[in-house]
């Protein structure tokens, strides 16, 4: 967690995964010869573990079943999870997060950057009801700026969520600050803490333009 300590910041709410196949995954994401199929499989993969990580800090209840040989008690989630990728990058983690959680509620909320001031603005939104009863995780891939997450959770909170994590594959310093200043009950959940922005505000080292790679929107390599 190296990169950690060179961020101030409250590492309670911060969450880098340290695990070897998450490196492997994150390794195809970030090479720019990766195969759309490739890229598209590893993120849908590399997802359902981010996922996965955090659903370990989530409520549970205890509920019996009764096996083939006798009865027994089981922890399962205590609140309804409801998905929502920030548009459109968010939708190719989406994919693999409803493999594990194919019941969860889904909503979805559009916001693209001006590419001038790198403000987010907002296009869409349509969320399922009862968010303050659910367990909430908002899905984007990369976490620059950090102002499109910001604008993301506060629009959460005016629906009534209460209970909110943030899932992305690779984040920096200056988007983690921008969350937690704003949303410091947020915890982040990443695989990759990288050093800096560049003056277009994207992650360098960073995989590139992930809603452009996945879709095959983007320029060709």
């Amino acid at each position: 967690m190296a990169s950690l300590d060179r961020i101030s910041q409250n590492k309670q709410t911060v969450t880098e995964v340290d695990h070897p196949l998450v490196a492997a995954k994150l390794g195809l994401l970030r090479a720019k010869s990766t195969p759309r199929l490739l890229f598209r499989s590893a993120m849908q993969e590399l997802s359902m573990v981010l996922l996965m990580e955090a659903a370990r800090r989530w409520e549970t209840k205890s509920m019996e079943i009764e096996t083939p040989l006798r009865k027994c008690s089981v922890r399962v989630p205590g609140r309804a999870a409801v998905l929502v990728p920030i548009l459109r990058a968010g939708l190719g983690m989406l994919d693999g997060m409803l493999r594990l959680l194919p019941d969860a509620g889904v909503g979805h909320i559009g916001i693209y950057r001006e590419e001038e001031m790198l403000r987010p603005v907002t296009y869409f939104s349509r969320l399922p009801p009862g968010l303050g009863a659910a367990q909430v995780v908002l899905i984007d891939p990369m976490l620059a700026t950090g102002n499109s997450a910001v604008a993301a959770l506060s629009m959460l909170k005016e629906h009534g969520a209460e209970k909110i994590q943030f899932v992305c594959i690779v984040s920096c310093a200056p988007g983690i600050k921008q969350v937690q200043s704003t949303h410091p009950d947020v915890e982040i959940i990443t695989a990759a803490i990288d050093p800096e922005l560049n003056d277009f505000g994207f992650i360098v080292p960073g995989l590139g333009d992930a809603g452009d790679r996945y879709f095959g929107t983007g320029p060709a390599v």
